[in-house]
């Protein structure tokens, strides 16, 4: 299976069609054809269904669509680490991260870092704890923002200067927006919209373990725009973090922190044994040097990994 047909495979999903992809792709149509043909024989399955005008992917095309996908970014990001010159701070930095306000964090050591090297580029990706892992554990990116509690067996970390509180995403017209903050028990009966990562992690069901009956769940978003969405139109209350979404002048939404405070620290973290290039080796020493100002504490793994770095800079 060659990096070639797999990109060719990549621009007819995306395109739909056998014709705009050849254009797309700047390669004659029948010779198009003719190697997807060859890959579904290489593969024995059937990865496409071909309509008059449009063509769709089957269950199998699906899978190899998002495991070529996968092998493209790793492989394109290995080929920017090793095309990097020798010594200089070029290239790129992957880092995926959930929905908080503690993103600011990175992009201030973002910006912080390209004043310094200009040719350092950054690519955001977001998702929550599952994506982000599996991104890791692929070497898919470099670094990845979690909220506690999360297992860090695998990985260094770097705690950083900020929490997350919990609270309650609601219509400015409920009742329970009249109060300075709702408590647990408050929404026992209530219709909850909560995240992906609550619900599949078996979080909500922690926090509702006081209450009579199973937590009401009738909605999960993964994106917190969208999930402000139905809360705004009175589809439930929106258990989410705070500083995420604006409830300004315009919007028919409201913000109150649940009671008991609950809150999440975060962290930064990497692989254990990772090899960065130097674009992510420098990034990872800008964001110590955020917090050796004062603004927060280095994780376990962190110290004696920063040693080591220096240690290469002695060298």
């Amino acid at each position: 299976m060659e990096l070639r047909v797999l990109r060719y495979f990549l621009a007819v999903a995306r395109e739909e069609n056998i014709s705009r992809a050849a254009e797309a792709l700047h390669t004659a149509q029948p010779s198009l054809s003719r190697q997807l043909r060859e890959l579904e024989k290489e593969l024995g399955k059937t990865l496409f269904l071909r309509g008059r005008r449009r063509i769709t992917l089957t269950e199998d095309g699906m899978l190899l669509r998002k495991r070529a996908e996968e092998i493209i970014d790793l492989v394109d990001k290995t080929t920017g680490e090793l095309t990097t010159g020798e010594g200089a701070v070029t290239g790129d930095v992957y880092i995926g991260a959930g929905e908080s306000y503690a993103v600011r964090f990175l992009t201030s050591a973002a910006k912080r870092m390209q004043n310094l090297y200009p040719e350092v580029h950054f690519h955001l990706s977001s998702g929550d704890a599952i994506d982000v892992t599996e991104q890791l554990d692929k070497g898919l990116i470099d670094f990845g923002l979690l909220f506690h509690p999360v297992d860090m067996s695998k990985y260094h970390s770097i705690t950083i200067p900020a929490v997350d509180t919990w609270g309650v995403f609601m219509r400015r017209d409920d009742p329970l927006a009249k109060e300075d903050s709702v408590s647990l028990r408050q929404l026992w009966d209530k219709p909850l919209i909560v995240s992906r990562q609550v619900h599949r992690l078996g979080r909500l069901e922690n926090w509702f373990q006081q209450a009579p009956v199973p937590p009401n769940v009738v909605a999960t978003y993964s994106l917190a725009f969208n999930g402000s969405l139905m809360a705004e139109d009175g589809l439930g209350y929106m258990l989410c973090l705070d500083k995420i979404i604006q409830v300004g002048e315009g919007r028919d939404l409201c913000f109150r922190p649940l009671s008991p405070t609950m809150e999440n620290t975060i962290s930064v973290v990497w692989k254990k044994h990772q090899i960065f290039s130097k674009a992510a080796e420098t990034f990872l020493e800008v964001l110590r040097e955020e917090l050796a100002e004062g603004k927060g504490e280095i994780g376990k793994g962190a110290k004696d990994s920063l040693l080591d770095v220096r240690e290469k800079k002695i060298r």
